[in-house]
């Protein structure tokens, strides 16, 4: 018996620099927390385009995408997901190397983050953070051959 479930796809970005990274502060439905510059894709867009409009949206910065880090999965039983459907959730979340190009650091308007900020490499383990910052920095560190943490 297969299980229905929904599945996102969603591109984000490691932008790191003079050992800051760039994070975006996430906030929805009384939920909050650091997180990577990114998100969900468009329908038919491709996540370099995404994760290259989700920076531009959510920190002001326009960005160059470099090799793909990895992907991690996020799961969300039926009963626990913000949008209030009852069915299993899936995230698949496609991590990014990428850089600043241009642009100028601003607050992102009607979206779910708040703000973005520089944060120093050393006082990441010290934030209230998604899973996620953990695991593409892990993925920025170890550069997994296949893209899979172990």
């Amino acid at each position: 018996m297969s299980v229905l479930f929904d599945t996102r796809p969603a591109a984000y970005a490691v932008i790191i620099r003079d050992d800051a990274i760039l994070l975006a502060y996430w906030k929805q439905n009384g939920k909050e927390a650091w997180t990577l510059p990114g998100g969900g894709l468009d329908l038919a867009e491709h996540p370099v385009d995404g994760c290259i409009r989700e920076i531009f949206e959510e920190t002001g910065y326009h960005a160059e995408i470099g090799p793909m880090l990895g992907i991690d999965v996020g799961h969300w039983p039926a009963g626990t997901r913000l949008d209030g459907i009852d069915r299993e959730f899936q995230s698949l979340r496609l991590v990014y190397e990428a850089r600043v190009t241009g642009g100028e650091l601003t607050h992102e308007l009607d979206g779910t983050t708040t703000h973005a900020a520089w944060i120093p490499l050393n006082e990441v383990a010290s934030l209230n953070r998604l899973s996620l910052v953990d695991a593409a920095l892990r993925l920025f560190r170890e550069r997994p051959a296949n893209g899979k943490l172990g």
